[in-house]
């Protein structure tokens, strides 16, 4: 793959690329409805394509917060074209790395030493590289280990590309007045916590540590000595990624023995531990030769508050949402319905989210759950497709619900979508076993 000698940190340099982007998109519209002119049966396929292309393309050469938001955005399968899904999924775990040259000069100047003076070997050439930074391997003392370093200015460039999204994502999700800058402080605060190292770091042996006695879990050793707040060593730990293995696993039964890890591993942090891995992305995890899950990544870590954990988890139980009167209640406790709405707007909203957490929820509702189902991802797309068309919802302020729904919704989508990937049974209650 080719690799990158230099990545525009600037705000002018990284608007320009955008902008280039974007006349390039312009002009695939022009030559769609040019086509279209001549071929009234033509498909936007051809469209979703070259955009999807043209954006990637433009995203992978800024990395940071702007490939970040592909990444994403290819979890939404039941959102996006499949063109977008398929072109975006690379931002997991497949974008052209930094050159050999660039990655030494990174090196020196974020741990003061070239890698040489630091290991015993070290590997120029990266094995995986992703929105924010990129893996090599390295020995040292004859352990084997992974070193991920940071591209240069991610974090620097945070801001000023959540201000070239802005306008568009305010346009896509109907915000409206002062209250919608909480979601983007909530991205930004988090995309920034997603470059300090020495706090990845942090989080990753305290996750780890109170979750080992999950069993099929493994999680790598980190080494704080040979860490700083761009350059993260760790054990190097064998397997295939989580999508990978999925395509080419045959045995119901070890799909089955790690969906179950995955969803004991979630519902532990989320139900004991009030703190979650809120980036449940294949590149994220790993398979090893005796089907255990390993995780590898724990940057971008969302803490869930009391006074939210509470009416959401409460809102998964189905006698609570089949109650008008409660389901009413905890949608004005998690800020989905407000004092200041019509009557119209409050009829509106609570029938749209009695559909969505009706169907969301539905896991939580068996025993057992087959994430395999297709009916269930059907009904997801439909009922997707169905309010994106809606006008009448356009119209309505698009500021609903608490700021924490942002990662903990994208955690639990997330975590289905890898659950589908695996088509995975999975028993939903035993996590309780591994509860103190």
């Amino acid at each position: 793959m080719k690799t990158i000698d230099k990545i525009p940190t600037g705000k002018l340099g990284r608007t320009s690329k955008m902008m280039t982007t974007g006349v390039k998109v312009g002009g695939n519209y022009l030559k769609y409805y040019g086509k279209k002119a001549f071929n009234s049966e033509l498909t936007r396929e051809e469209l979703d394509q070259s955009n999807a292309d043209d954006i990637y393309d433009g995203l992978k050469s800024l990395k940071g917060s702007a490939l970040k938001v592909a990444q994403m955005l290819s979890m939404e399968k039941s959102l996006l074209p499949g063109a977008y899904v398929e072109k975006f999924s690379l931002a997991q775990f497949s974008v052209p790395p930094l050159s050999a040259p660039l990655v030494r000069k990174t090196f020196k100047k974020y741990n003061g030493k070239y890698p040489e003076e630091l290991y015993d070997t070290f590997t120029s050439q990266s094995v995986n590289a992703a929105s924010i930074g990129q893996v090599h391997r390295a020995e040292k003392d004859g352990k084997k280990l992974a070193v991920k370093i940071q591209y240069p200015g991610v974090a620097e460039s945070i801001s000023s590309d959540l201000a070239m999204v802005k306008p568009i994502a305010t346009r896509m999700f109907n915000l409206q007045g002062k209250d919608s800058e909480k979601y983007f402080k909530e991205v930004e605060g988090k995309l920034l916590e997603e470059t300090d190292y020495l706090l990845e770091v942090q989080q990753s042996k305290e996750i780890s540590e109170a979750c080992m006695h999950i069993p099929n879990l493994k999680f790598p050793k980190y080494y704080e000595e040979l860490s700083s707040e761009r350059i993260i060593t760790m054990d190097w730990m064998t397997g295939v990624h989580l999508s990978e293995w999925a395509k080419t696993n045959d045995d119901q039964e070890k799909a089955n023995k790690v969906g179950q890890t995955l969803w004991d591993f979630y519902m532990y942090q989320m139900h004991s531990l009030k703190a979650v891995h809120a980036d449940p992305h294949p590149g994220n995890f790993l398979i090893d030769e005796d089907a255990n899950l390993i995780a590898i990544d724990f940057g971008c870590i969302k803490q869930v508050p009391e006074d939210f954990y509470v009416p959401y988890f409460e809102l998964a139980k189905k006698e609570n949402i089949n109650n008008p009167e409660f389901f009413n209640a905890k949608l004005f406790e998690l800020e989905i319905l407000k004092k200041d709405d019509s009557p119209r707007e409050v009829e509106y909203f609570s029938e749209l989210f009695y559909q969505m957490l009706n169907l969301f929820t539905s896991p939580f509702h068996t025993e057992t759950f087959d994430f395999a189902d297709e009916s269930f991802w059907n009904s997801i797309t439909e009922l997707s497709e169905k309010y994106s068309k809606d006008t009448e919802l356009r119209k309505m302020n698009g500021n609903r619900g608490s700021k924490h729904f942002l990662y903990i919704n994208r955690t639990f989508f997330g975590l289905y979508n890898l659950l589908h990937d695996l088509k995975a049974k999975v028993k939903i209650n035993k996590f309780h076993d591994y509860l103190s």
